[in-house]
């Protein structure tokens, strides 16, 4: 949202160079003096579903004067003139257009990201760099979703946004409050949604500028030591049976939802809200014992209740995400039916499997069975938000994917200008496969970090007394995209085809996939789920000629994604014109069956 001052002809013709200053006021605007002294407002914002403008002169109604919707993306307003003929907008009006919130999608594609460190530059980032050259790149992607982070206002930087000082403060490093309008209102205007990363499971420990000590007690919003404080977060804890501290926790979120119209919360912190041992030292097997028992914390609870009722009771298309790794049962039925109302729940088990592979096992020992249980293991009815890796794998101390896969020589080998070494085609190969096997069968969301969908090369570190401050690695280094001549574009291609087939064929909003094959041997998973067929191959070193498949739905097959075109950094290796006829064969609890190349 942007606000704009237009002064009236009559008084501008009055200063020198004043009707060039009102016809640049006007035009910012996209408007157009007629003769009878209406205004006519123009725009092109062809994914908008919605156009309203709204100012002083009708006493900011947001939804009283609609712009109309014209052919090729362009919208058309007019604004008649006063009973006294002269121009509807008065000397130093204030007008802003609002772009209406997008829907929620059936298939929620997210992207989560870091304001400060989406710039390749060694530098605290902008609000206004990420509508400008983040926002466009993410809808080139496919992605529906933006999930922001470290907005709400915290003192040390490298916390990651985690220690919040001021729950209803955007964060001042990156701009001003109105850049941040600006950026969610440019992403609602090419329909994507924006959720706030948002702490209320605790809060920072400082007294000087945060929560603790407020009134000089050790409580106030929180318990009394010890319950009232983290002990390995070093952080304070709310008192959630506390009318008070319910009504400010309350407020924050529609705050953030009214004054920055965010569509929805990912709520950072869930499993320490849920439990009073806050998962520390404790281990979840899925034994309903670990969920219904005095470690439950009741009060939290009925917050997060709270929340979750209110939050979709006012906004009914908000989406709220739980980052909870203990798999409470009942965490994502609507609280109508007992539950606790969120939409999503992270598949944290995922990312932590492919980590695992990637350090302890050789390619040919992987178990085709266990990673097909991890992708598929959630509970029925229940949304969860598949990913490969977030945040969490990326930070210094792990690395991401691609730097798991390639390490060093993603310095010195990833030139499409020469061969690929062995070490970087295994890589790129198996980062496109385990992201498209995890966006297909691990969930009914997919979530990508920034910057790993092509492969960034590096972990996440922010300046701190421990590297000198420096700001070489709280960065994304988007100029390795731009450069034609390297393989990060191939991955990148692929991530961006990966979400429009989606987009088309929508798999995620599709009931769970039906596994027919995970062959120890061949290395070969094979499911269907969206009326489209998914065929990996992991195997190290093997290809093979006319392999069997079942498939449910009979008829002709065709090629609508490949891993393996040179597009993506593949050898190209199937024919894509190829066309696939079933046959009536059933196999592998399929109706029907086909041969390939696999």
């Amino acid at each position: 949202e942007s606000f704009f001052f237009l002064k009236r002809l009559s008084q501008l013709e009055e200063a020198e160079g004043g009707f060039d200053q009102f016809t640049r006021s006007y035009k910012t605007f996209g408007v157009q003096r007629q003769p009878d002294n209406s205004l006519l407002f123009k725009e092109w914002a062809p994914a908008a579903e919605a156009l309203f403008l709204t100012g002083d002169f009708n006493e900011w109604n947001k939804f009283s004067h609609p712009y109309t919707k014209k052919e090729y993306g362009k919208w058309e307003l007019i604004l008649p003139p006063k009973h006294d003929k002269s121009p509807a907008v008065d000397h130093r009006t204030k007008l802003k257009q609002i772009h209406p919130r997008p829907k929620k999608p059936t298939s929620l594609r997210i992207y989560e990201a870091h304001v400060g460190i989406a710039s390749p530059e060694g530098k605290v980032a902008s609000y206004d760099n990420f509508t400008t050259n983040v926002l466009p790149r993410i809808k080139e992607l496919g992605y529906n979703c933006i999930q922001l982070m470290a907005i709400m206002e915290h003192a040390y930087y490298a916390s990651f946004g985690y220690q919040i000082t001021s729950f209803f403060a955007a964060s001042s490093r990156y701009g001003t409050p109105e850049e941040l309008k600006r950026l969610i209102d440019v992403a609602h205007s090419m329909g994507i949604m924006v959720l706030l990363d948002v702490v209320h499971s605790h809060a920072s420990k400082n007294t000087e500028d945060g929560l603790n000590r407020f009134d000089g007690s050790d409580s106030c919003f929180f318990h009394s030591p010890p319950r009232g404080e983290h002990s390995l977060w070093d952080s304070r804890l709310f008192n959630y049976s506390s009318w008070e501290v319910l009504r400010f926790l309350l407020s924050n979120l529609r705050w953030w939802m009214e004054e920055y119209r965010f569509d929805g919360f990912r709520f950072d912190g869930v499993t320490s809200m849920l439990y009073h041992h806050h998962g520390i030292g404790t281990g979840f097997s899925g034994d309903y014992s670990e969920y219904f028992g005095l470690q439950v914390d009741e009060d939290s609870l009925v917050y997060l209740m709270l929340a979750n009722h209110i939050l979709h009771f006012l906004y009914p298309d908000c989406i709220t995400v739980a980052e909870d790794v203990s798999g409470m049962p009942a965490l994502c039925r609507r609280v109508e039916e007992g539950g606790l109302g969120f939409d999503y729940r992270l598949a944290m088990a995922i990312p932590d499997k492919w980590i695992q592979i990637l350090k302890e096992f050789k390619d040919e020992d992987w178990d085709m069975g266990n990673i097909v249980f991890t992708l598929t293991n959630r509970r029925y009815g229940e949304k969860c938000i598949a990913y490969a890796e977030s945040h969490d794998q990326a930070l210094v101390g792990d690395k991401t994917l691609a730097f798991w896969l390639m390490d060093k020589e993603m310095y010195s080998n990833m030139s499409s200008l020469i061969p690929m070494s062995p070490v970087i085609d295994r890589g790129i190969q198996l980062h496109k496969m385990i992201r498209l096997l995890t966006h297909g069968l691990g969930g009914e969301g997919y979530l990508n970090f920034i910057g790993n969908e092509f492969g960034h090369p590096e972990w996440l570190d922010f300046p701190r007394e421990g590297n000198n401050q420096s700001y070489h690695y709280a960065r994304r280094q988007f100029n390795l995209v731009d450069m034609d001549h390297l393989r990060y574009r191939q991955l990148y291609a692929f991530d961006r085809d990966m979400n429009w087939t989606e987009d088309k064929y929508g798999w995620l909003a599709a009931p769970p996939a039906f596994v027919s094959a995970k062959h120890e041997g061949d290395k070969v998973v094979v499911f269907d789920r969206a009326n489209v067929l998914f065929i990996f191959n992991f195997h190290p070193t093997q290809s093979f000629q006319g392999y069997r498949v079942g498939v449910e739905v009979p008829g002709k097959y065709k090629i609508k994604l490949d891993s393996d075109e040179t597009l993506y950094g593949g050898h190209g290796r199937l024919d894509h014109n190829t066309e696939f006829f079933t046959e009536e064969q059933p196999y592998n609890g399929r109706s029907y069956s086909i041969f390939g190349v696999v």
